[in-house]
């Protein structure tokens, strides 16, 4: 049986048939017919904000043509569409991972659905190791850039052709700060280093990322933001610090308590995309 490593290195097979984004968007359109601008990926610990939704309809990712299911804690697979403060706005409750053995295709597929939809603004969302030692535990963080040490196969080719010098959005970037600012809560503005997992990180990966600048730590969201990119939406990042770097006193995370730990920032991570919607 090939190993973990192996299959990580070698391209997966694309899952997606010619005409899944038209499939899926009709199977979307035939349970809610609302015209949305905004969606909303919701990362570890924060899939409980889809059920605020009012006026809702939810599918599962089984029931949508090419939408694989995530197999990752508290990750729901489900997409719900409703109205959040009254706006409507498309939240995806989980999304799947490049450790889980899925081809760059398939990671990156509910965004080229999401923008068939309408939408033009993304709202991506995470739960990632904090790096910075100045960030604390609950801490919440706006992505200005990333670093891609995901390696997921080399890249769609389309993507490599899109340019990545400026990928998020510094107007909803403010209008974060502005919210957090309102609600008297600490936002930090980093960078995000992507690596592939499903590990977590040696006490020299911690140091190495951040003497290359990383701020914050995290096995998602960067395939996406490629897809996003490509399609020309508009994008706001959004770390939750689960857990913070000490490697010189390395403390063992369980995936739990990083669920258990993203949930307490869910209130300020509502508070932005409220301020967002």
């Amino acid at each position: 049986m090939a190993s973990a490593t192996a299959m990580l290195e070698q391209p997966g097979p694309s899952l997606v048939p010619a005409n899944a984004v038209e499939a899926a968007v009709s199977a979307i359109r035939a349970h809610w017919s609302c015209e949305a601008t905004t969606a909303v990926i919701l990362g570890t610990g924060l899939g409980e904000l889809a059920d605020e939704l009012s006026s809702a309809a939810t599918l599962s990712y089984a029931d949508i043509p090419g939408f694989a299911r995530s197999t990752a804690l508290a990750h729901r697979g489900r997409l719900v569409c409703g109205e959040l403060a009254g706006r409507p706005v498309v939240m995806l409750q989980g999304r799947c991972h490049g450790y889980e053995g899925h081809s760059l295709d398939t990671l990156t597929f509910p965004v080229r659905v999401l923008a068939a939809l309408g939408i033009q603004t993304l709202i991506l969302t995470n739960a990632a190791g904090g790096l910075n030692p100045n960030y604390s535990v609950g801490d919440v963080m706006v992505i200005d850039d990333h670093i891609d040490l995901m390696n997921l196969w080399g890249r769609h080719l389309a993507c490599r052709k899109t340019s990545l010098l400026k990928v998020y959005d510094p107007v909803l970037a403010n209008r974060a700060a502005a919210a957090a600012r309102r609600e008297d809560f600490v936002l930090h503005r980093g960078v995000y280093v992507a690596v592939s997992g499903p590990s977590y990180e040696t006490r020299a990966e911690y140091r190495a990322f951040r003497r290359i600048g990383g701020d914050c730590v995290g096995m998602s969201t960067v395939p996406e933001v490629l897809a996003a990119t490509e399609c020309g939406l508009r994008i706001l990042g959004l770390s939750t610090v689960t857990n913070v770097a000490c490697p010189d006193k390395p403390q063992t995370v369980s995936a739990e308590e990083v669920v258990e730990v993203a949930a307490i920032a869910q209130p300020r991570v509502r508070a932005i995309i409220c301020a967002i919607v």
